[in-house]
């Protein structure tokens, strides 16, 4: 999962987010910025009950936060959510070729367009796919 810092240059960069059940996201600067939320159907809680682990099922949750907006969270897109982002934002007849290499050390995304070849580092698979991203984002045509 890519840093909240990253998720956050992320979305101030312009990658829009169809939040969905399943996705995770982070409430930022309200104190919890080292938890990690997931949309989700129903919640689940793990729970010890009589001395034993137990998963709990709850059709709603009493909390203090009733809702919040999705323009005040942070989405932690996924290793596939990114890749998915990014053939979305570069597909057209100039793209040849989008690879992720590994090296036993670092992650590599070499994206291949007509007229060149574009590599960016980084220490996760997630982390590779968010630099090249926002290379895209930040590109005056937007990609």
């Amino acid at each position: 999962m890519i840093s909240l810092s990253l998720a956050r240059k992320l979305k101030q960069a312009g990658l829009l987010w169809q939040a969905s059940v399943n996705d995770f996201f982070a409430i930022p600067d309200r104190g919890m910025d080292d938890r990690v939320f997931v949309i989700a159907d129903l919640l689940a809680n793990l729970d010890i009950f009589r001395g034993w682990p137990v998963v709990t099922f709850h059709g709603t949750a009493e909390w203090a936060l009733d809702y919040i907006l999705t323009a005040e969270v942070i989405w932690l897109p996924t290793e596939s959510q990114l890749r998915q982002a990014l053939l979305d934002m570069i597909n057209n007849e100039s793209l040849r070729s989008l690879q992720l290499t590994y090296d036993g050390r670092s992650y590599r995304c070499i994206v291949e367009l007509d007229d060149e070849m574009l590599y960016f580092n980084a220490a996760t698979a997630s982390d590779a796919y968010s630099q090249t991203l926002l290379h895209f984002l930040d590109l005056p045509d937007r990609g």
